[in-house]
């Protein structure tokens, strides 16, 4: 098997296609040229490894990009090894709640562990985080585990964060029960404000209505957590959000457990092959710190 056409077809792999691989490229090569090498591949295997419109890998080509990856990936990392200039430096990508809300400590301990750490933090969407990570633009993300991740990504489940409904204080409601009291048929009419429903907060909580032959239908759609407890406080209604240990909710919202059927949200650490040291210790701080809040929920969640 020839290796530079393995190396063509990791970044068409990486990138999506012959056309975005060509644009970013380490090297200069031109896109007949891509195309007639990695055919040259195919007809070696004898298999098709990706359809190239819409791009997607094919079973045998997701079996060896799984493969090669782990080598390829890590090029630019050895060499930024080898020159001394990876090994303090951690490229971490997660989600706005996650950065603002617990990973500072984390990156605190890290950082008076490795007082010459530099750090790149990158707020993304949690669907954006798996291609910043085949890209190699981030070491480590801190992701919601909703679906499948795809291939060449590892996955490590660190808590389940359960679901909560937040009401106003105005409201004399204070519990669920209450809620479907009076709710006739399942139908709850309060106004309810909630992520969009692409979101896996708002489809675990149709889920759990679902689950509970209820039905609920949002009547504002945010954008960020932090402005459902924000609208909720100034009484535009009742609002879908998570019970997140040690962070306060704001004055004027009422905390309302909701029942066990409502799916927990997953979060987890994702990376690609294997982690350089720096990137390694910090998920094993994460790992740390996800038990502390695990044993956290437990004490909130015990009669």
């Amino acid at each position: 098997m020839n290796v530079h056409h393995l190396e063509l077809f990791y970044y068409v792999a990486r990138f999506g296609g012959i056309t975005e691989a060509v644009r970013k490229m380490p090297y200069g090569i031109q896109q007949p040229a891509v195309s007639g090498q990695i055919l040259q591949l195919e007809n070696h295997l004898g298999v098709k490894l990706f359809q190239r419109r819409p791009f997607a890998l094919t079973p045998a080509g997701e079996e060896l990009y799984d493969f090669i990856h782990p080598f390829f990936s890590r090029i630019d990392q050895i060499t930024g090894q080898l020159r001394g200039e990876e090994s303090c430096h951690l490229r971490l990508a997660a989600s706005a709640a996650a950065l603002s809300n617990h990973l500072p400590e984390v990156l605190q301990s890290l950082q008076r562990e490795l007082p010459s750490l530099r750090l790149t933090l990158r707020e993304l969407s949690n669907q954006d985080l798996e291609a910043a990570l085949r890209k190699q633009e981030a070491d480590v993300a801190v992701a919601i585990l909703h679906r499948k991740i795809g291939p060449g990504i590892k996955s490590i489940k660190l808590l389940d964060l359960p679901l909560a409904l937040a009401a106003p204080v105005s409201s004399p409601v204070t519990t669920f029960r209450e809620l479907l009291e009076a709710a006739p048929g399942g139908n709850l009419t309060h106004p309810l404000i909630s992520l969009p429903r692409s979101e896996p907060v708002a489809r675990l909580f149709q889920r759990g209505l679902l689950a509970g032959n209820l039905k609920w239908e949002p009547s504002m759609e945010v954008s960020e957590l932090g402005l459902i407890l924000n609208y909720v406080a100034r009484s535009f209604g009742f609002g879908v959000a998570v019970d997140i240990p040690g962070v306060a909710w704001p004055d004027g919202v009422r905390k309302i457990k909701l029942p066990s059927h409502f799916p927990p949200l997953s979060l987890g650490a994702l990376h690609t092959g294997e982690l350089k040291p720096v990137a390694a210790r910090f998920l094993q701080l994460v790992k740390e710190q996800a038990s502390i809040l695990k044993k956290s929920l437990k004490k909130t969640t015990t009669p």
